[in-house]
């Protein structure tokens, strides 16, 4: 008896199944199992010198979550994260949407400018990092001989941001997250804004409108769903940072931020599992996030669009 003839949707299926089979195997082994197996080590007695006798069946137990969250240093490094995020991905959009509006028009020399923008961005971290940290220097920096007293910027000194205390180093690192990835946010809105209909502002232009007014209420509305995208996106990325911070830093003179701390309990501690509750830890901080965003903000875009 012959095979039945497989039909036009079933041969798509298989054909599809084919196709996507390669990256399917590369994000299983990736990306899955070493996720299953840090949430495996968060819930394990489990150090560098015993890790090889820790079977997949071993004893479980929520002592590495109790340990790292009440051990000294992690909430005052959660809110560092979340300072650090919140600040540096606003700041880098700020940053970006004023760098693109003002290359927008055509002037002479306009594409080297827009190319020269790029260099934070694609620069390798360590070598802007030490680039800073020389500029930033209190003894020859140039920063420094530019004011009239020194300022330790990536010490133990303390200043006023928005009428709280915060440290100067943590300012710095914030500083250079925006600066480092500007370029990311000026690619996009620019990429937007070309693609903007020219009659729109020409008719708020006949209408009368200021420029304030034409950015306000012909722009800005045009741009929200790139910002809204530009605004998850470096926020996932900030919030696990760990080269910029660590490579100012160290984590030290208040900058600690969660990553730098699981790299810490790592490195110096030998703790395995302690890391891994504290990396699950902060990716679980990371999906509340992201769900509130798409609960309150993205639900509310498809409810206006409908």
């Amino acid at each position: 008896m012959s095979p039945r003839p497989r039909t036009l949707r079933q041969q798509e299926g298989r054909a599809g199944l084919a196709l996507i089979s390669p990256t399917l195997v590369i994000t299983v082994v990736v990306v899955v199992l070493p996720l299953l197996w840090a949430i495996m080590l968060a819930f394990q007695d489990v150090r560098l010198i015993n890790i090889r006798s820790k079977g997949l069946f071993g004893d479980y137990t929520l002592e590495n979550f109790r340990y790292v969250i009440s051990e000294p240093g992690f909430w005052t490094a959660l809110v560092n994260t979340l300072v650090y995020t919140v600040a540096g991905t606003a700041l880098s959009i700020v940053v970006g949407l004023v760098t693109a509006l003002a290359l927008r028009d055509r002037f002479r020399g306009r594409t080297l400018v827009r190319a020269s923008i790029l260099v934070p961005y694609v620069a390798p971290v360590v070598a802007v990092a030490f680039l800073w940290e020389t500029m930033l220097n209190p003894q020859y920096g140039i920063v420094n001989t530019w004011l009239s007293q020194p300022i330790a910027f990536l010490s133990q000194a303390k200043g006023t941001f928005l009428g709280v205390e915060v440290p100067v180093a943590l300012l710095t690192v914030i500083a250079f997250e925006a600066w480092r990835y500007f370029p990311f946010a000026f690619l996009f809105i620019l990429a937007r804004l070309q693609a903007l209909p020219a009659d729109l502002e020409e008719a708020a232009l006949v209408d009368g409108a200021t420029p304030t007014q034409r950015f306000r209420h012909v722009v800005l509305p045009q741009l929200a769903r790139v910002i809204a995208l530009l605004a998850v996106l470096r926020f996932v990325f900030t919030f696990t940072k760990f080269d910029d911070v660590y490579l100012l830093t160290g984590g030290g003179a208040g900058t600690e931020v969660v990553s730098v701390r699981v790299y810490n309990f790592l490195t110096a501690r030998d703790d395995i599992g302690a890391s891994a509750a504290q990396a699950i830890v902060l990716a679980v901080v990371l999906v509340v996030f992201l769900v509130l965003y798409l609960r309150f903000f993205a639900g509310g875009e498809r409810e206006r669009n409908g």
